[in-house]
């Protein structure tokens, strides 16, 4: 029987620096297969994972959880016979629902032999609390169904921090298991097993109870009660005004990631010296002019020979050298992106 893990988490958690780091010390005995999926067109976080000698599958067209539901499937139907492998890693989107993701692997559990094994959510402890308000509904999913959480950069914030943020968690998801120790004290191993002794039945069980409801809630939505221009919905969010229905927006758990979020990618040639891309990652870090960027990251080629790799999320940045990749690439990820700022940031207007 096959395993499949889903390592999700916000934008900027360290999805993949996690998962490299599992590879690393605890699964290097076994054949394993890697699902990532990034919201939108350029794919960047599988070239980090290749040099693992591991097989990514990457989807890019669109968020794992709405347009790709179908397509994740097939693809993951196509992984299990290609490759048979002991273990298949699925890196969803930061921007994607967790229980979506659930519910598509539960739909190949019927076909194939397979078992949902761990599901984890990577939380950057620095930006929690900030992210569970600013995106709940998606932040929030993550947290509610994951059955082991993994605080990262808890060595970067106060105890009374830590405390705060883990009683945060605990309130949307009091079962799940949250590992506070720094990644860098604690081995592979060790969350490994931890992460594996916590039990997805149940979680499994309330996806498909939470996909049911939004079924329900689509049809009800979709085919309501209009009858001669008149608007009927319940709970007062719908009103009439000039023989038009104006419905009033409200969270009802229901978005689809590219209702909230946009992305920007581009593959280019271009070589940046260290000092440029800085540049270019300090203005994005400060937010506004370009919109508001929540994640960059990308590789280039370095004019002064070599690449270069970098990843932001807002507040800090990270530039470190690479192996070089068969051209350039740039992504951008956030809410009311600018991109023809973005592209005279990056210089390739």
């Amino acid at each position: 029987m096959i395993k499949i893990d889903i390592i999700s988490g916000f934008l900027g958690a360290g999805k993949t620096t996690f998962i490299k780091k599992i590879l690393e010390e605890a699964l290097q005995g076994e054949k394993i297969a890697i699902i990532e999926n990034e919201f939108g067109e350029i794919g960047i976080d599988g070239g980090f994972l290749k040099d693992s000698g591991v097989n990514v599958t990457e989807m890019n067209s669109g968020c794992i959880c709405c347009s790709l539901v179908g397509d994740f499937g097939k693809n993951l139907n196509e992984v299990i016979t290609a490759y048979r492998p002991d273990r298949i890693l699925i890196e969803p989107s930061g921007v994607g629902k967790l229980s979506d993701v659930m519910k598509s692997v539960i739909d190949v559990e019927k076909e194939q032999d397979v078992k949902l094994n761990a599901l984890v959510t990577v939380v950057n402890a620095k930006k929690a609390s900030k992210q569970m308000k600013a995106f709940g509904e998606f932040f929030n999913n993550q947290i509610a169904y994951a059955t082991t959480i993994v605080l990262s950069r808890t060595q970067d914030v106060s105890s009374s921090q830590l405390e705060l943020c883990v009683k945060r968690l605990q309130e949307l998801n009091g079962k799940a298991s949250v590992i506070t120790t720094p990644w860098e004290q604690i081995s592979g191993g060790q969350i490994l097993r931890a992460v594996e002794g916590q039990d997805s039945l149940e979680m499994k069980a309330l996806a498909e109870e939470e996909h049911h409801r939004e079924a329900m809630e689509h049809e009800r939505h979709h085919h309501g009660h209009e009858q001669e221009g008149h608007c009927h919905k319940q709970e007062g969010h719908c009103h009439e005004h000039d023989g038009h229905c104006h419905e009033h927006e409200h969270d009802h758990g229901h978005h689809h990631a590219d209702d909230i979020f946009t992305s920007w990618g581009k593959e280019t040639p271009r070589k940046y010296t260290k000092a440029e891309i800085e540049a270019a990652l300090a203005a994005l870090s400060e937010g506004g002019a370009h919109g508001e960027a929540l994640r960059a990251k990308g590789m280039v080629e370095n004019a002064d020979g070599g690449w270069i790799y970098f990843d932001m999320v807002p507040g800090e940045y990270e530039i470190r050298d690479g192996e070089p990749d068969y051209t350039g690439r740039l992504c951008v990820i956030g809410t009311d992106l600018d991109e023809k700022k973005l592209e005279e940031l990056f210089g390739i207007a």
